[in-house]
């Protein structure tokens, strides 16, 4: 009868609800389980295969693990198939390993992320306004920025006095709300993982709201503009290294989100099949594997269509062994200083001055005001009270103790001051400090020594009080140096490669700002800019991609690795004493583009040299094969592939030698140059090293009867390593009555 039930009814009933109930729960913990996943196949096949193509090919690979098509179609997330062969999908960690196993899959890995590498730098390396260009070949030159997207309404990016894109463009910009392109700023797309939260503060479109990409597409290739300045700090003429080339902005990195690998990924599809001549990549993040580092993918198919990559090495100096983006065929950029400084001054009651790093842009107090150390506003009801409240950490103070008075505090806490009504704060910082800090109320920065001095005076005086006055540039004379945070070489995964491979502007650089990101991140305040001063590798970068450019406009022929070994040897050589590290912190040296021009002589590579260096790093030669071939070109195994000669396999502009031991040791560096100059001449070899190098080239004089001839040499590198020395740094210049040509050595302990 309806309504009624049996006790046997009930029982099947609840085992019913109990298997449904688990087996909803397996599926949700197996849906859990999934994540996203990039799976590199290499090279696109032939030159006939398609986007349609792709897909298929794709989705039948990830159909084998998924069990069928449709389920294979509901865990895709993105494909690539404009410029190389990959796709993104929801996988388990099981299927991930199965799908890595299968045939013509090189690669499989999460997708992680990744962080941003946060004029008068032109005219400081040499490169003035008036230095020789070819403008209509440079108004040919299209560089692609992978950043935070761009302001397209900043007067950098104007397209005034330009002409249409060039015809070989193929790139497109939207449409998007509230943005448009023009002949200036030709295209623009953005990249978002799929299921990532957007930051309020965001917008779904190449809009820059971090201001981010806006300065390094501006430093890279951003028109003249006069009268740029912060707040009245270094005001002058901002100008990108290429101001008559055009701009494509791919957006692949979010606002407190980071630069998700697959969006990377994607922002080197889309630049590479737009048809841009230069990329510029300020992002890095750590990795261990080529075949599993989406920039290393990236950039190799770049290079393969005559692209060049500059990358940022990194902010995690200077701890050795930091450098990224260290592929051979990746130009990685350590950052230097430039002949200024921002300071802001410190006067104390008792008459004495100082003087510290600080990006102080309010204006100078007129009166002294009461002078404290967080420790002596201490909320004695906070926990680890002492301890916090002299770093003045938000919580440990009691803000009656801090209203209207200058704070003393031993780490950087100037919001934490503000917010409590405090009108000033002074931070006292490390030494070894090379960065002006952005100040969220007026503020800068002491060293230790001045700290002391600060404190002795606060102690012993019955009302202590300070003035802190707005930033001021000064001009330094110990420049240039490389910036405390600039990463550090070596790098072990490819010991034989020195990186990075050279420096360039990163510290205190002016260049453009979206009015859509605040002034100070860390306190937002209202204060907006149309420029401003940003300091990091990710700033040295678009100068060497501008410098790239730049030679590429009279050379458009050259290989990516002309055009890099061209910056390199004609770099400027830095100073040891002033750089920890030496050439593990600056390469071949602080780049010089005009000199780079007219280099003398290059050390080119083409795709096979660096396949053939993969094989002596252990990389299987079918895979290469893969990632490499073209029109379904084969390349033979490793076993069979011409193994080159020398101590690094790669004709590479530098020279390392990595020893495990501090025993004698000898070893042979193969070279093959090629006369770039429109007529022959005659190249003397000189070396310049240390006791406890021995080094003979061979031979030591090249003669070229004519333009593109090459010669071939050998470098015999022999020594002992001096008692406590673990790195020696030399080098080899071949000159002739015009040109010198420079390659560094370096010898170091492993």
């Amino acid at each position: 009868m309806a309504g009624l039930s049996s006790p046997n009814m009930d029982k099947s009933l609840l085992n019913l609800l109990l298997i449904l109930s688990m087996a909803l729960g397996f599926l949700a913990a197996n849906a859990q389980d999934k994540k996203n996943y990039i799976v590199y196949m290499g090279d696109l096949p032939d030159s006939n295969f398609n986007t349609m193509s792709a897909s298929m090919m794709q989705h039948n690979a990830l159909a084998d693990v998924t069990g069928s098509l449709a389920v294979a179609e509901q865990s895709m997330v993105r494909s690539y198939s404009n410029s190389f062969n990959a796709f993104v999908a929801k996988l388990t960690p099981d299927e991930a390993k199965k799908l890595s196993s299968k045939e013509g899959v090189l690669s499989v890995f999460p997708s992680g992320y990744r962080q941003l590498h946060t004029t008068r730098s032109w005219d400081f390396i040499g490169f003035s306004q008036s230095a020789n260009r070819n403008l209509k070949s440079e108004s040919q030159i299209i560089v692609g920025v992978l950043d935070t997207g761009i302001t397209p309404d900043s007067e950098s990016f104007s397209d005034k006095g330009f002409s249409p894109p060039p015809t070989k463009w193929k790139g497109s910009c939207g449409p998007f709300a509230n943005f448009s392109c023009n002949n200036k700023l030709i295209g623009a797309k953005y990249f978002r993982a799929q299921g990532e939260a957007l930051d309020p503060s965001e917008i779904e479109s190449p809009i820059d709201v971090v201001g981010h990409g806006t300065h390094t597409a501006s430093t890279v290739a951003g028109n003249s503009v006069e009268g740029a300045n912060l707040y009245g700090l270094a005001e002058g003429t901002a100008r990108g290294g290429v101001p008559s080339a055009r701009i494509a902005a791919y957006k692949i990195c979010w606002n407190n989100a980071g630069c998700s690998d697959m969006d990377i990924l994607a922002g080197f599809d889309a630049a590479i099949g737009d048809g841009v001549d230069i990329i510029s990549l300020s992002v890095g993040g750590p990795s261990t594997s080529y075949l599993t580092d989406v920039i290393a993918i990236g950039s190799f198919h770049a290079m393969k269509k005559g692209i060049l990559t500059a990358c940022s090495a990194g902010n995690d100096g200077p701890m050795p062994e930091t450098v990224e983006n260290y592929a051979p065929w990746i130009f990685t950029i350590a950052a230097s200083s430039i002949d200024r400084q921002f300071r802001s001054k410190l006067m104390l009651g008792d008459g004495q001055e100082f003087s510290g790093l600080a990006l102080n842009t309010f204006p100078s107090m007129k009166s002294f005001y009461p002078l404290i150390t967080g420790s002596s506003a201490t909320d004695p009801s906070a926990s680890d009270n002492i301890q916090f409240s002299k770093n003045c950490i938000l919580g440990s103070l009691l803000p009656k103790k801090i209203k209207g008075k200058i704070v003393f505090c031993e780490s950087s806490s100037d919001a934490t001051i503000k917010a409590l009504a405090g009108v000033g704060t002074i931070v006292s910082a490390d030494d070894s400090l090379d960065v002006a800090l952005m100040f969220a109320d007026p503020g800068t920065t002491v060293n230790h020594s001045h700290s002391d001095l600060i404190l002795k005076y606060i102690n012993s005086t019955k009302a202590p009080k300070a003035q802190l006055l707005k930033s001021d540039t000064l001009r330094m004379d110990d420049a240039p140096f490389i910036a405390s945070f600039s990463s550090r070489g070596p790098k072990p995964v490819s010991p034989r490669i020195l990186k990075p491979d050279i420096a360039a502007p990163g510290l205190d650089i002016l260049a453009a700002y979206s009015p859509l990101a605040p002034v100070d991140r860390d306190s937002p305040d209202g204060r907006v800019a149309k420029f401003i001063i940003f300091s990091g590798t990710s700033m040295a970068c678009p100068h060497a991609a501008g410098a790239a450019a730049y030679v590429k406009s009279f050379r458009p022929t050259w290989s990516p690795a002309a055009i890099k070994s061209a910056i390199m040897t004609t770099a400027t050589p830095m100073n040891a004493s002033k750089s920890h590290d030496a050439e593990f912190a600056y390469g071949a040296g602080q780049i010089n583009p005009t000199k780079a021009l007219n280099p003398g002589l290059i050390y080119d590579l083409d795709k096979m040299a660096y396949l053939q260096f993969l094989c002596q790093e252990g990389y299987d030669g079918s895979m290469l094969s893969i990632i490499a071939g073209d029109n379904g070109e084969k390349l033979p195994p490793c076993s069979k592939m011409h193994k080159p000669k020398g101590g690094d396999g790669l004709n590479y502009p530098s020279m390392q030698l990595t020893l495990n031991n501090t025993n004698p040791f000898s070893t042979v560096f193969r070279r093959r140059v090629t006369n770039v100059d429109s007529k022959g001449s005659v190249y003397t070899a000189s070396v310049h090293a240390p006791a406890g190098l021995a080094i003979v080239v061979k031979p030591n004089k090249l003669v070229f009867t004519k333009s593109l001839e090459k010669k071939s040499f050998k470098v015999v590198v022999r020594g002992n390593l001096p008692v406590n020395i673990t790195m020696l740094s030399a080098s080899l210049v071949w000159s002739d009555t015009v040109h010198s040509v420079r390659s560094p050595i370096v010898v170091h302990l492993a």
